[in-house]
């Protein structure tokens, strides 16, 4: 073995090591990490359980909410249908969905809601005791309840809800073929794919391996089904249109997804977007804006406020050296997206590398930045 090699040797092995005392130190239940470099796996860590109890051993096919990662699905298929012609980065949302009025928010284009810059407040549920199960109901409760807070284009605040219940509007209704919101995430992502176990809601052939989640108390809001009692039922529904938080996936699936971005839009001979719409889509469009969510827990957790960096849809590693998942030591073109406490994916175009990470437990914000900056940086070190 050379120095090289086993310096990545050690380096991952290490990887290992830190997982294992997160878990034994009850940080976090579980994790699931996939690496991969060049297209080649170069690891797979399973460690822990799904539960606090330990009862329930996580499995390299586990099946995880992974929440806000759900709109990363959403936003390339929008760029998808701006490459086809059905929008544009310029369109007004209101042009799509007229009953969307009202100013300032009327003016907010497709550009605005993938930077999160429409001007919208960052709500986490329109209206309490809402259930999530069918877009068109959120859609009506979004045009009626979240107003405009500010004129699009002048701040950044990442909406952790009536974002992507519209962008998931607008695919519906520039849909030629008058598909549902489920049939156009699997037919145009996820089955040409290859993600045979990630869908809105649990299959029946992914339902023994999913952990449901636990909040830990770090989540307030409920997340209802119409389906079942259960206050966060959504997450054990079968079929459902949760567009921005409700898909479930595997680290394998997470991996195919993130394989099919470094390598520009293209798998096994499928390709979803073309290359330079994933060089647009992986610059900083957010400039120096901090994003308003995360100033919030920078201020609560006493460290420096970050830029946002936000590319279209995606989260962007950016130039400078703050807090930030997906490290501090990969490109400045990195990029991906996160969800609650949990879950994330970025993709290196420099080191030409993929990381995933599904874990169970949710933690805080601030804990999550930590735990994923950390892991990231010593991926980073055994890939250079």
């Amino acid at each position: 073995m050379s120095a090289k090699d086993a310096f990545r040797a050690g380096r991952l092995e290490h990887l290992r090591e830190v997982l294992q005392a997160d878990v034994a130190a009850r940080k976090y239940w579980g994790a699931s990490i996939r690496i991969a470099q060049h297209g080649e796996e170069l690891a797979h860590f399973v460690v822990g359980h799904a539960d606090e109890a330990q009862q329930i051993p996580l499995r390299d096919d586990t099946v995880f909410s992974i929440f806000s990662v759900t709109k990363a699905f959403v936003n390339v298929l929008i760029l998808r249908a701006i490459e086809l012609g059905r929008i544009a980065l310029t369109t007004k949302v209101s042009d799509i969905i007229p009953e969307f009025s009202g100013p300032p928010r009327e003016r907010a284009t497709i550009y605005h809601f993938l930077t999160h810059t429409n001007g919208l407040p960052g709500v986490w549920e329109t209206k309490p005791g809402l259930a999530f199960d069918d877009l068109s109901e959120m859609v009506a409760s979004v045009v009626a309840l979240v107003h405009g807070a500010s004129e699009p284009g002048s701040r950044c605040d990442y909406s952790p809800m009536a974002n992507h219940i519209l962008l998931g509007e607008v695919l519906r209704r520039t849909d030629p073929e008058g598909r549902s919101i489920n049939e156009i995430f699997e037919q145009d992502l996820l089955i040409p794919l290859g993600m045979d176990d990630t869908r809105l809601g649990l299959r029946a052939h992914m339902r023994p391996r999913h952990v449901m989640p636990d909040f830990r108390g770090v989540v307030p809001v409920l997340h209802r089904s119409t389906q079942n009692d259960d206050p966060n039922g959504i997450f054990l529904a079968e079929r459902h249109e949760a567009v921005w938080m409700g898909a479930a996936s595997t680290a394998q699936d997470m991996g195919r997804f993130a394989e099919m971005l470094r390598r520009g839009g293209e798998l096994d001979g499928v390709r979803i977007l073309s290359p330079a719409m994933l060089r647009l889509a992986r610059r900083n469009h957010t400039g120096d804006f901090p994003n308003e969510l995360y100033k919030a827990a920078a201020l609560r957790n006493g460290y420096e406020v970050p830029p946002a960096y936000l590319g279209l849809g995606f989260s962007v590693r950016g130039t400078r050296i703050v807090k930030h998942q997906f490290g501090t030591l990969t490109s400045p073109e990195t990029f991906g997206n996160y969800g609650a406490g949990s879950t994330e994916f970025w993709i290196d175009p420099e080191l030409d590398a993929t990381f995933v990470g599904l874990s169970t437990g949710l933690l805080p914000q601030g804990p999550n930045i930590d735990r994923f900056q950390r892991l990231s940086d010593i991926v980073v070190s055994a890939l250079s």
